[in-house]
């Protein structure tokens, strides 16, 4: 991950980010915004009736997942508790260059970057009703005691399986798995049969669901009471 990563614009006209090192995108290339907006809101957030709602996010990457949440919930009220995990912080200089807020309002573009300004290992406060904590940490060795009180969506938007294994495995599940509350939903733009299995062993219930333009399927976990 020591490669800078390249800004490279997607068919919905929004950014992505490539990643030389691993060969992958941070996005689908065929629309970052709609991706997100597809598997993460669509499937997650909205599915959601909780009015107080805590997000563990695995991967904060661009910050677009929670961008896209903030503006959300500004429409609902919503309180938002929301903790994201993240080894390899980007820097300010692609931050600034990433065109995610350009067609939004100067406040909610200022919001944007509230996000990314926000302290490492701290809560803050963006809006009224979104509340912000970072951890700067690696996932696969991550102190799961560290997220107080049950989760209520898990948005999983680490790198492929294929190119980062060790984020996708049985014990991993088995930990979002033990921090979910009751109804918790995980989403994740994966539909690999393995990874579907992973988390019905870990004990949640799992649905393929249709996917983002230019994939097929993804996959939507609940914990059932």
């Amino acid at each position: 991950m020591s490669v800078k990563p390249v800004i490279e614009l997607t068919a919905d006209g929004s950014h992505t980010l490539f990643m030389p090192g691993l060969n992958e995108h941070y996005h689908s290339v065929n629309g970052a915004i709609q991706e997100s907006t597809h598997v993460f809101i669509e499937a997650g957030f909205k599915h959601c009736s909780k009015e107080t709602i805590h997000i563990f996010e695995v991967g904060f990457g661009t910050g677009l997942n929670a961008f896209l949440t903030l503006l959300e919930s500004r429409k609902t009220g919503r309180i938002i508790y929301y903790t994201s995990i993240e080894a390899y912080p980007l820097s300010d200089n692609i931050i600034k260059d990433l065109n995610y807020p350009e067609k939004y309002l100067s406040i909610e573009q200022d919001m944007y970057y509230k996000l990314h300004s926000a302290e490492w290992e701290k809560e803050s406060e963006i809006t009224g009703n979104f509340f912000l904590t970072k951890i700067k940490a690696d996932f696969t060795n991550f102190d799961f005691s560290k997220i107080k009180g049950n989760v209520d969506i898990i948005y999983f938007d680490a790198f492929a399986p294929d190119k980062q294994s060790d984020m996708w495995t049985q014990e991993i599940f088995d930990k979002l798995y033990a921090i979910s509350g009751n109804g918790c939903i995980l989403v994740t733009y994966c539909a690999k049969g393995i990874v579907r299995r992973m988390m019905q062993q870990a004990g949640y219930t799992t649905e393929r669901l249709p996917g983002p333009p230019g994939k097929r399927e993804m996959l939507r976990a609940t914990k059932n009471s």
